[in-house]
């Protein structure tokens, strides 16, 4: 089969990236392989933040090149938010979407110490209150009744969706547009010019990897990144009673300060979706579908939720589910495209890719046009991650990473003080 671009991965970053191309040039050849199907991975099961954070620090990036790159990084961010929102609304896609923001709350005085540093961060980039706000205990819990609460962050620059919905009518939409997704379709490997499915060759002059956590199964790719299992629950629908003791009244999108990543919204059905890490690694790479259950990890979820919301107990989880993430070695995000071979490549986006998948196809588009633009010059383009560690000391150094946040978080339960677990651990696994 000859195409003119193949893409690898029918997620987020595949199909934005097939949208966007069709759209600029309706002439390109453009095929899409799956080894699944459309949204199969980790754009069909996460959370349903649309939001503008990017895994890597403001720092991290003006390292890569400069502060005002970083802040342009930034700025592109936010506005793929409402990029997304955009999409969606032209294309007649339901995802159920509600722009109201990520408050996120401190609930003991380590945590409180984490926001307030968080917000003189952002000032110190020049990020005003109209990008992140420090809230405090009143106004934390007009908008979120979490137990324990001394105050918040708030941004608006999150949107809550039903991630499934999105990614099925995106594929719809790609296909509306004369692109081709071959579903079922495994690619093995990936080379100048081709693209090694098990049912033979697809050539292309640009063949682009988006597999995110998958991308360990491509021979040559094995460590590239790591996949790292993020679990959720769902509770049944709540009734108005229970909302008003909780809030989200704008559906706003909420996670709290503390190590080990939480994250929450409440669904246009009215139910409380609630994820988080801490799910181990497995050894290799190894993506397996019984992974996408733990449920140790699943009652841990409960019993910080209703810790989180004591109204809830004894309320009913009526789904729970899981699947991996993409981990690049030094927590940075990438995109870009090498002219001498035609490969190209975006992901890494270590659980912030429902927005940052889309900033990379319309940069993957501008890359594969050949166009100079504002979005090719931004710091993540073209970065490479080092590869990470090989087995078994990639496995044991996840995991001990993992652990270590997890106690941190039960220190600081008991002792309200920030941990110096934590305090070590945390620059390594954010």
């Amino acid at each position: 089969m000859d195409a003119d671009v193949a893409i690898v991965g029918a997620g987020f970053t595949g199909l934005w990236t097939a949208y966007y191309l069709a759209e600029a040039d309706p002439s390109l050849r453009i095929v899409v392989l799956e080894a699944e199907t459309a949204g199969f991975g980790a754009s069909g099961r996460n959370g349903g933040w649309c939001s503008a954070l990017f895994p890597a620090s403001l720092s991290t990036l003006a390292g890569l090149a400069d502060r005002e790159r970083a802040l342009a990084q930034h700025r592109a961010m936010r506005e793929t938010v409402d990029e997304v929102v955009r999409v969606a609304a032209a294309e007649g896609i339901d995802a159920h979407i509600a722009k109201g923001g990520t408050i996120a709350l401190a609930r003991s005085r380590a945590q409180w110490r984490r926001a307030r540093a968080e917000v003189a961060e952002a000032r110190r980039w020049d990020r005003g209150e109209d990008d992140l706000r420090l809230l405090d205990r009143a106004e934390a819990t007009s908008v979120l009744r979490g137990s324990r609460t001394v105050g918040a962050t708030y941004t608006p620059d999150c949107a809550a969706l039903h991630p499934a919905r999105l990614v099925r009518g995106l594929a719809e939409a790609v296909e509306r547009r004369g692109v081709t997704i071959h579903e079922q379709t495994r690619v093995r490997a990936i080379a100048p010019g081709r693209a090694h499915t098990t049912d033979g060759d697809v050539r292309a002059a640009t063949v682009v990897r988006a597999t995110e956590g998958y991308t360990p199964g491509l021979r040559g790719e094995e460590r590239t990144l790591v996949p790292v299992y993020s679990l959720i629950i769902a509770t049944e629908p709540l009734p108005p009673a229970v909302w008003d003791e909780i809030g989200l009244a704008r559906r706003e999108t909420f996670t709290d300060h503390r190590h080990l990543i939480v994250y929450g919204q409440r669904t246009a059905d009215d139910r409380l979706v609630f994820g988080g890490r801490g799910a181990p690694y497995h050894l290799g790479s190894r993506i397996r579908p019984e992974y996408d259950r733990d449920e140790a990890v699943f009652a841990r979820l409960y019993a910080t939720l209703v810790d989180l919301f004591p109204v809830l107990a004894g309320t009913r989880v009526t789904h729970a589910w899981g699947g991996a993430l993409g981990i690049p070695r030094d927590w940075c995000a990438s995109v870009g495209l090498d002219r001498q071979t035609g490969l190209a490549w975006a992901g890494g986006y270590v659980g912030d890719g429902v927005s940052t998948t889309n900033l990379a196809g319309r940069t993957l588009r501008d890359l594969v046009l050949g166009h100079d633009t504002e979005l090719t010059r931004l710091p993540w383009v073209g970065h490479r991650s080092p590869a990470w560690e090989p087995e078994p000391l990639r496995w044991l150094g996840i995991n001990l990473g993992l652990r270590a946040m997890t106690l941190a978080d039960a220190e600081e339960s008991v002792t309200r003080l920030p941990s110096v677990v934590g305090r070590i651990v945390s620059p390594l696994v954010h």
